[in-house]
């Protein structure tokens, strides 16, 4: 593949004549600087900061990502190699594209890099799969450190033999970003860098399957939300009145924002994904019933426990007498059947009155399983006794590797209770769109990968059916209900209780230290306040530490 190609003539052009032969997308004033105060903002600033080997953003248009990744790549192409200085190649979905990027490193080449780069025009000698070439239009900046900037207008099929930064936009727009993606992860095998922006273009697209993916664990992109709602939360429309010079207001910001998605006029689906980056399609159920049943396991324990609305009137101490013998009676059985060979994670979605409050223990298994082994569920329980349920259940758990409790609400009380007994190794989750947003596609996943088991309980089994795309973001609708087998109302609980210990799972374990106990004894585990009686087989303690 040639660098230089002598059929083509090269053109230079001065960046300050740049507005009439070269679009810059707004049109920045040549003297603009994009270090100085008030002029990135903040999901730029977090995007600059990333410096992920891959990172993947997912946005609204026309929010600044593309003039924040020139920015970077200009001091990227700069810097000299001993700096972190390479070379970049920009793969947009057209030609246009990557002139008004180009526009943008010759902006800041001589702005903020002090060079007075020119554009250059050429032809880049693309060698095909069958050894033929094809020549693709493509412009350039040199910069001093030997290391340049290329613009490519369209995809290069010999990207492999690409080495340096590679930014592809507007990904789910290429013929096969797929194949694309595929194809410079090899970079990384000499230090280079993949970052992929793009607006959504259908929920079946490799972009956003990518992003699933990411959400999942599945590859290692740093991924970005960014909203056109986000860009103007963190000053969009003032920067287009800086640019456009005039004064903002609120009243201008209130029309221009209505002018922009009324545009769209009956057109919903297509706003949701070009402006607030929710792919079209994703809406409906998350999970297909089907899917759900592949992983039941017949095995799993479902306890449930109501009491009436007299509990108010019984004195404390017949309170604690109830939870106590209901612990006895119903869990203690399930518990001492847990293996103390195996990690142990939980997970709690709660409810005081009307819902379920929803409790699930899952072992991890060597295979990366997570098996559900017991389903609590509480009704019209007091929160005192529900405290108190949940540390007989905890207390019990062998080698607890972490929890995560619904802290919303009224929940806020148990989750730091749970946390003030058990420390780091339990999460207080504010269950808000952007936690579902980062935890609920991970949690489906695992439904198709069949790395997490639900109880043969039709409860159980209809509570995660309540999944749904909620403006692109996998949670249970805020005026979901459907009824139980007991006729009474539910609102997914499991199923997010099932999405909070996935998420304890996937969290880092802290570790506590313990001694040994001999054989007939009990075993204290660190950081626990009650001692299990148990007898332990020799030949298995070594598998306790």
């Amino acid at each position: 593949m040639s660098e230089d190609l002598a059929t083509a003539p090269v053109l230079t052009r001065d960046p300050e004549a740049l507005p009439a032969a070269l679009p810059r997308g707004s049109e920045i004033p040549p003297d603009q600087d994009p270090l100085a105060d008030g002029i990135l903002m903040q999901h730029q600033v977090d995007w600059l900061a990333d410096a992920s080997p891959l990172k993947a953003c997912e946005k609204g248009r026309r929010t600044g990502i593309t003039y924040a990744e020139a920015l970077d790549d200009t001091l990227a192409a700069a810097a000299e190699r001993g700096a972190g200085g390479d070379n970049v190649f920009y793969i947009g979905d057209t030609k246009d594209k990557g002139r008004e990027f180009i526009g943008y490193v010759a902006h800041f080449a001589r702005v903020v890099a002090g060079e007075l780069a020119g554009i250059e025009e050429f032809l880049f000698e693309d060698e095909q799969p069958d050894g033929s070439t094809k020549h693709i239009s493509a412009y350039r900046v040199r910069f001093a450190s030997g290391f340049r900037v290329e613009a490519l207008s369209s995809n290069p099929a010999n990207i492999r033999g690409l080495q340096g930064i590679v930014v592809i936009d507007e990904a789910a727009y290429h013929r096969d970003v797929r194949q694309v993606i595929d194809a410079v992860n090899a970079l990384l095998i000499w230090g280079g860098k993949v970052r992929v922006i793009s607006t959504h273009n259908g929920v079946l697209n490799a972009f956003n399957e990518l992003l699933t993916e990411a959400r999942a664990g599945k590859n290692n992109f740093s991924v970005h939300h960014i909203p056109f709602q986000a860009a103007v939360e963190n000053g969009l429309y003032e920067r287009v009145c800086l640019v456009r010079g005039i004064e903002p207001t609120e009243e201008g910001a209130r029309e221009w924002e209505a002018t922009i998605r009324g545009a769209y006029g009956t057109r919903t689906a297509a706003m949701r994904q070009e402006l607030d980056a929710i792919p079209a399609d994703a809406e409906g159920a998350a999970l297909t019933r089907v899917m759900i049943e592949r992983c039941k396991d017949a095995s799993a324990k479902v306890v449930r426990w109501q009491l009436g609305d007299d509990v108010k009137a019984l004195s404390k101490e017949v309170r604690e007498a109830v939870q106590r013998d209901f612990c006895e009676r119903e869990l203690k059985p399930v518990l001492d059947t847990l293996d103390w060979r195996r990690g142990h994670v939980f997970g709690e979605d709660f409810a005081r009155s009307g819902d379920v409050s929803s409790l699930r223990v899952y072992e991890m298994g060597v295979d990366l399983v997570r098996r559900l082994r017991l389903v609590l569920e509480m009704r019209n329980i007091p929160f005192d006794q529900q405290r108190d349920a949940l540390f007989y259940v905890v207390d019990r758990l062998p080698r607890l590797l972490g929890g995560a409790l619904d802290a919303t609400g009224n929940g806020a009380y148990l989750a730091e209770a749970a946390a003030l007994k058990y420390g780091e190794s339990v999460a207080e989750v504010k269950l808000s769109a952007a936690w579902y947003q980062a935890n609920g596609a991970a949690y489906v996943e695992a439904f198709a990968d069949q790395t997490v088991t639900v109880a043969a309980d039709e409860d159980d089994i209809r509570d995660h059916q309540a999944l749904q795309y909620v403006n692109g973001v996998i949670r249970v609708p805020a005026d979901h209900r459907n009824k139980g087998e007991d006729g009474q109302d539910r609102h997914g609980d499991n199923a997010i209780a099932g999405m909070l210990a996935w998420f304890a799972s996937r969290q880092d374990p802290v570790s506590y230290g313990y001694e040994a106990a001999r054989a007939g004894t009990a075993r204290r585990g660190a950081g626990r306040d009650e001692a299990r009686e148990r007898t332990i087989d020799p030949e298995l303690r070594g598998g306790l530490n």
